[in-house]
């Protein structure tokens, strides 16, 4: 047994029949290939966390004095601008037969967009260098479009399934551990308060690691599907709009009126946003009550490394049972502590002054962030099991084009209610959760369970 497949085999739980369901040349490069996956992702996730728009790419706006109005644009352009384009592209993603070379691609232009950054930062400053950022950040989002379309359908392609859950755990494990280590340096050698300089020298570090990601997903042993010439030409047809149909736009409205599994998973994880639009919110609302900042920006980077080192192991088995369950467990989990949040914020005796409401608040951040890693590991192994083929191209696709609207709306209607007091914000994300915990149980289960 070779050095890999006994790696493997002493992480993963593996189930002999999922694996028989693969063609034997697929089989034997399994090991092999979701080592790579585990590296690829976890190289990846170690470099958002140095490009993070909820916490570095803010620091550095106030270092380099960039105009507070833009601070706001970060969050949207990277989260909104890595899903809106994906329906347009998955024509052209589908034409490559090597889905592999796709993600490369991608991971290519995340780096070369984050160097620029990283220049920006070493000589600009002020409202030309928050421009600039952001010019780079979208760039860098419609990257990450091609590695996040591509990434489902490799893993599909390679990992049997019972495994594919397991993959994403090990990967959030491994970039949990890069972060904590990222972090705990930075509070060590740049303290609370870190210059643009530090910073761009963060960013430069990331680039680096797009690069290593784009390198070790390159050697991954994807298989090539044959294809009929008349699947062929029919491929060809559909990528131009030669079908009669208007395209891409019509194809991905098609396929959500039609195809009653994927419209309800997205409608499902248009609800699941309570974990991941919730978090700055409890942040503010612990300032809000006496409480001092959560840390430096090393602090922040300790928290959602230990949030990813805790949520990899803990949830990844479980998406590979049921994710579906899993995806309920998470949002019923961050309604309830967003309910919490706003109870004790109200109750005059326990303040972000206190040792108590301080431990409370922290802990509630700490908590919706965990649960947010399973919720993501979930709703991930969902669309990659439920599809099939090429068919995981265009539901990943379309539900993140379809889930960049919806999340511009959702963030607009919380940062509006917002205006009114952060309890109505948490107020209205724990509604959608609930509703959410209630759509999600009704999916059909689609992982080995």
């Amino acid at each position: 047994m070779k050095t890999g497949q006994r790696v493997y085999e002493a992480l993963m739980r593996r189930d002999p029949e999922a694996v028989e369901e693969l063609p034997d040349e697929v089989q034997r490069n399994v090991p092999g290939n979701a080592l790579r996956l585990v590296g690829a992702t976890a190289l990846q996730s170690s470099g958002d966390q140095c490009v993070n728009a909820s916490t570095v790419l803010p620091w550095l706006f106030h270092a380099l004095g960039v105009p507070a109005a833009l601070t706001g644009l970060l969050v949207p352009i990277r989260e909104s601008g890595s899903m809106l384009p994906q329906a347009a592209l998955t024509p052209i993603v589908m034409r490559v037969r090597q889905r592999k070379w796709v993600f490369v691609t991608g991971a290519l232009v995340q780096a070369v967009s984050v160097a620029c950054m990283s220049l920006v930062a070493a000589i600009g400053s002020g409202l030309v260098a928050g421009v600039l950022i952001l010019l780079a950040l979208a760039v860098f989002s419609v990257g990450r479009s091609l590695t996040s379309i591509s990434s489902k359908d490799v893993q599909g392609r390679t990992v049997p399934k019972g495994e594919r859950g397991q993959i994403n755990g090990l990967s959030t494990t491994a970039s949990g551990i890069v972060a904590i280590t990222l972090g705990l340096s930075l509070r060590l050698f740049g303290g609370s308060d870190l210059s643009a300089g530090q910073i761009a020298w963060l960013l430069a570090g990331g680039a680096v690691l797009w690069v290593l990601a784009a390198w070790v997903y390159a050697t991954i042993q994807e298989p090539v599907p044959h294809a009929s010439p008349a699947a062929e030409e029919a491929a060809k047809d559909n990528a131009h709009g030669e079908d009669g149909s208007a395209g891409w736009f019509a194809r991905s409205v098609s396929l959500l009126r039609d195809d009653q599994p994927f419209r309800r998973f997205v409608i499902v994880r248009s609800l699941l946003l309570v974990s991941s639009l919730s978090p700055p919110f409890i942040v503010s609302q612990a300032v809000s009550s006496g409480a001092g900042a959560l840390g430096g920006l090393g602090g922040f980077i300790i928290a959602s490394g230990v949030s990813s080192l805790v949520g990899g192991p803990l949830f990844g088995r479980f998406a590979d049972r049921s994710s579906r369950t899993l995806m309920a467990a998470g949002a019923a989990v961050a309604s309830v502590i967003l309910v919490l949040v706003i109870v004790v914020s109200r109750l005059s005796f326990l303040d972000g002054n206190t040792t108590a409401g301080a431990i409370l608040f922290v802990g509630a951040y700490f908590l919706v962030t965990l649960v947010h890693t399973g919720v993501r590991m979930g709703r991930k192994t969902y669309v990659v099991d439920m599809a099939r083929g090429d068919q995981r191209t265009e539901y990943v696709a379309v539900s993140n084009s379809a889930m960049g609207v919806i999340l511009l709306i959702t963030g607009g209607v919380s940062a509006a209610l917002a205006t009114l007091g952060v309890d109505w914000a948490l107020g209205f994300l724990a509604v959608l959760g609930i509703i959410g915990v209630i759509g999600a149980i009704r999916l059909p289960e689609v992982s080995l369970g």
